[in-house]
């Protein structure tokens, strides 16, 4: 009799709580965390290659191993957070519960089972004006979500939440899966934060 080729598919809530600065700007809202044995860090984007913390080193410091701890194998949590709460940064994903349709961290494989409460999240960020999907899937979830166009990457669309008027922009993936260079993808970032921070 021939093995059952399917697996059983485990579906996974969101390990981190949301990271809310009172005094945030932006709410950057990637899609979900990858398995924890990817991990160099308990926070968001902890996955060692992607080049999420590389890019705001070079945006911020013009040093894309800023936020790289002196082991030069993980990310520096304590300094990531501080400086996220310093310039009014808040974080999340877009997605609370998930399910992987292959066992990787891919988001082409990844499947909402529950979106993250992003209205709620924005609601609590008295500041909030801009909210931002760092890649396609995001962008697709928040746009299926607030019934808007998917916007084009480093473009954006005006939305409601709330009562309250917000500039949904698309940023470049911080996966090394997506070709830009790391160099371009943190020229977009800039061109966003110039603008708010």
């Amino acid at each position: 009799m021939a093995e059952n080729p399917d697996r059983p598919i485990t579906v996974e809530t969101h390990p981190f709580a949301p990271f809310l600065p009172e005094k945030a700007k932006i709410l950057i809202l990637g899609s979900f965390p990858p398995k924890q044995e990817r991990w160099s860090m308990d926070f968001f984007y902890p996955n060692f290659n992607n080049d999420m913390w590389r890019i705001f080193g070079l945006v911020f410091f013009g040093d894309r191993n800023r936020f790289i701890a002196a082991d030069g194998k993980h990310f520096d949590k304590t300094r990531i957070t501080a400086f996220c709460e310093e310039k009014g940064i808040a974080l999340y994903d877009t997605v609370y519960r998930a399910a992987r349709l292959k066992d990787n961290a891919s988001d082409k494989f990844l499947e909402t089972v529950e979106p993250a409460p992003i209205a709620r999240l924005i609601g609590s960020l008295p500041l909030c004006r801009t909210m931002a999907a760092t890649g396609q899937k995001a962008a697709e979830t928040v746009s299926g979500m607030f019934r808007c166009p998917v916007p084009a990457t480093g473009g954006y669309e005006t939305i409601d939440v709330g009562g309250r008027e917000i500039a949904f922009y698309r940023l470049p993936s911080s996966s090394r899966a997506y070709p830009l260079s790391l160099d371009k993808k943190a020229e977009a970032y800039a061109g966003l934060f110039e603008k708010i921070l």
